[in-house]
């Protein structure tokens, strides 16, 4: 991904690849957005709310371990030289899936839960499935803006720099995403996601969304 700085009301943003000394906040940032995600909350089925949050920082932790292990793309907004914002992205047919291997389950499983793991890769089978119809793409499995910093248009510099991404890679069709929230979709639908299909896990639904690559797009037009 090409490196993007600019100088908005005298304050240094530039987004880039993260730092591997920044993990550790990026997942504080993620617990944040996430601590409220309605399909986290029904899977991981944790009523004490200190198991909950034990839980789901757990999954956040292993999670970024595999993106790290399998090379894939963790992206931030740093202003000021400071991370405040994240998104987790894999290319489909990634090494990725290898990362998850028994080591990858019987950490998760310990820390979550085995039910709680099954239905994890459960839902990722299940929209990998439908999106079988593009041979590969990105997807885009965690986005997050600290508190502090929300409103103010990081999220937008997060989406740009996943479409410069999805654009520097000719081998990719688009990129999808999971949206549990009726406000992120139309965060998202603003940038020219497209509906695939509503998705119902036990009790939570959401919306499974795709952005053709820009070339692409711009061809249909």
């Amino acid at each position: 991904m090409t490196t993007t700085e600019e100088q908005v009301s005298n304050t240094e943003i530039s987004v880039k690849y993260l730092a591997p000394e920044d993990i550790h906040v990026a997942g504080s940032l993620l617990y944040q957005a996430y601590h409220e995600d309605p399909l986290l909350i029904n899977i991981l089925n944790e009523p004490n709310d200190s198991k909950f949050e034990s839980k789901l920082r757990a999954l956040i932790r292993e999670e970024l371990s595999s993106f790290s292990k399998a090379g894939q793309p963790i992206i931030g907004v740093y202003v000021g030289g400071n991370l405040v914002a994240v998104a987790c992205v894999f290319i489909s047919q990634s090494e990725i899936d290898a990362t998850r291997g028994w080591n990858w389950r019987l950490r998760l499983m310990m820390a979550a839960g085995r039910l709680q793991t099954r239905q994890l890769l459960e839902k990722e089978r299940t929209i990998k499935s439908k999106l079988s119809v593009h041979e590969s793409y990105y997807f885009l499995s965690f986005i997050a803006v600290d508190p502090h910093y929300q409103g103010l248009g990081y999220g937008h510099y997060l989406l740009n720099a996943l479409d410069t991404l999805v654009n520097e890679n000719l081998e990719v069709s688009g990129l999808a995403v999971f949206v549990t929230r009726g406000n992120q979709v139309n965060f998202f639908e603003a940038h020219g996601y497209q509906l695939i299909e509503q998705l119902t896990f036990k009790s939570a639904s959401g919306e499974l969304l795709f952005k053709p690559r820009t070339d692409k797009l711009e061809k249909t037009l």
